[in-house]
């Protein structure tokens, strides 16, 4: 029996109508080179329990890094206790999700990845030969590299006989290039904290991150001595680096369920996006097809259930660019009377389920990324977020990205720098006018989106392709 189950096997529940336990086990390995200097090695190990308990029309949280018996059988009187106090108060009144169904036994049986089959000493030679390849020439001031990895268990057991085990390894590399001349200073970076996988060191081969010193190092160079992005309205090809964060934010955003009932409002905003638009909305062009899926190996938020325990599968948000469903989880498709998706989902032991996104990918088109290229006459394609503002309803946007390179007649032309855009949300993605094909995509995402008071930070999945836009503004930053 693993820990995470063990302790959940541990708690004894207090008398109520219903009840879960979350058993959260993470512990963290974190690696980096700065400027050919190892960093400090970084290493965490956490884990706790978080209690649910319904009782008289109420629900009751409460959360222990005490995980004995006795720990948590205190937490789970506390969550009575709370239990109680919040009943008939609640917007919404607990329901039995367990209703007409068998008890849930799931174990995902993930092995932990090969990230230990390899010494510590040896992973620490390997990121500094990469940080190393990126110093080409004294004009590159700062360079370092970098790798984490987690290995996470989670359990959830509860009163209805349920008990699903889910195992995951996460790796995140970090590489960066910045070079400097005469007071100006560009960067160049390996997705600029857009790169996360599922899985270990078989991942950072997939990605490519082992050969991609020279190339991030000599494209600094390249950046420093680039004229500026041109301005002006023309047609914008994102690169599948970009088209992630631009998803995130004014798709995933926009359609999670509790924020457009208003529950971030004070803290992380609102959104454009009301419960009458489902079924009847056009988000965007008849290309855009966006979904829900928990089930592409190696995306950072694949899971087979989310964490109040619903099980996952891929669902479309939006079709033909016609906006069909919202990122709800049970409790708040109970509340709208919506049909929602299984992404409730806690950042870790301490914090319970809120609406999050998770997998949220663009579905690919038809077109190679040279023809994307081609339908292009007077345009801009760019690369790697390092900029983003977006208002608190996720409506008006201005993104900047590190790398450009000019199109003319069809043509890949000459790289700029300082390259941004701004638009609208819908408008923006009505404009959408080419997706490349599903060999062009891309599966990429971020280990840092917040949410949630307490805050919450989890890690979501993106994979796109590249997207061809027209008529979008377009400035530099001279």
């Amino acid at each position: 029996m693993s820990l995470a189950a063990e302790i959940a096997a541990r708690f004894a529940p207090p008398a109520c109508d219903r009840w879960s336990v979350r058993v959260v086990n993470r512990s963290t390995e974190s690696l980096s080179v700065t400027r050919g200097i190892a960093d400090p090695i970084g290493l965490s190990d956490d884990c706790g329990a978080m209690i649910t308990v319904e009782s008289a029309a109420g629900v009751g949280y409460a959360a222990t890094s005490d995980v004995s018996r006795a720990g948590l059988e205190r937490a789970g009187r506390d969550a009575l206790a709370w239990a109680q106090r919040t009943g008939g108060r609640l917007v919404a009144p607990p329901r039995d999700k367990s209703l007409g169904r068998n008890p849930v036994r799931h174990d995902d049986g993930i092995a932990v990845p090969n990230w230990n089959t390899v010494s510590r000493t040896d992973k620490i030679a390997r990121v500094a030969s990469l940080a190393a390849q990126a110093k080409r020439n004294d004009r590159i001031a700062d360079w370092g590299a970098g790798v984490s990895f987690t290995d996470e268990e989670s359990v959830i057991a509860t009163s209805a006989g349920d008990h699903i085990r889910q195992r995951r390894g996460i790796v995140i590399p970090y590489l960066t290039a910045s070079a400097s001349h005469e007071g100006e200073t560009q960067t160049r970076t390996f997705g600029r904290g857009g790169v996360i996988r599922q899985g270990g060191l078989e991942a950072l081969d997939e990605l490519g991150f082992w050969d991609a010193g020279v190339r991030v190092g000599e494209e600094a160079l390249e950046l420093l001595a680039a004229p500026n992005c041109p301005e002006g309205e023309m047609d914008l090809l994102l690169a599948a680096d970009q088209m992630y964060i631009q998803i995130h934010e004014s798709i995933g955003h926009p359609l999670e369920l509790d924020r457009i009932l208003g529950d971030e409002r004070n803290y992380a905003g609102t959104s454009f996006v009301t419960l009458d638009m489902f079924g009847s909305y056009q988000y965007g062009s008849p290309l855009l097809n966006v979904s829900f899926d928990p089930t592409v190996a190696g995306e950072a938020a694949s899971y087979a259930f989310d964490d109040e325990g619903t099980p996952a599968e891929k669902q479309f948000l939006i079709r033909d660019g016609l906006l069909v469903r919202p990122l709800g989880g049970a409790t708040s498709q109970a509340r709208a009377g919506t049909a929602g998706v299984a992404t409730a989902r806690a950042c870790s032991w301490n914090r319970p389920p809120i609406d999050r996104m998770a997998n949220l990918n663009i579905e690919p088109g038809v077109s190679s990324f040279t023809g994307l290229v081609a339908q292009v006459e007077n345009g801009i394609f760019m690369e790697t977020n390092v900029s983003w503002s977006i208002d608190d309803s996720r409506n008006k946007f201005q993104f900047g990205c590190e790398r450009g390179r000019l199109i003319k007649n069809g043509q890949l032309g000459a790289v700029v720098k300082n390259p941004n855009y701004r638009g609208i949300s819908a408008t923006f993605w009505r404009a959408l006018k080419g997706l490349g094909a599903a060999d062009t995509v891309s599966v990429l995402g971020s280990p840092y989106c917040g949410k949630g008071e307490p805050n919450q930070m989890v890690r979501v999945g993106h994979a796109s392709p590249p997207g061809l836009f027209g008529n979008v503004q377009i400035f530099g930053g001279g």
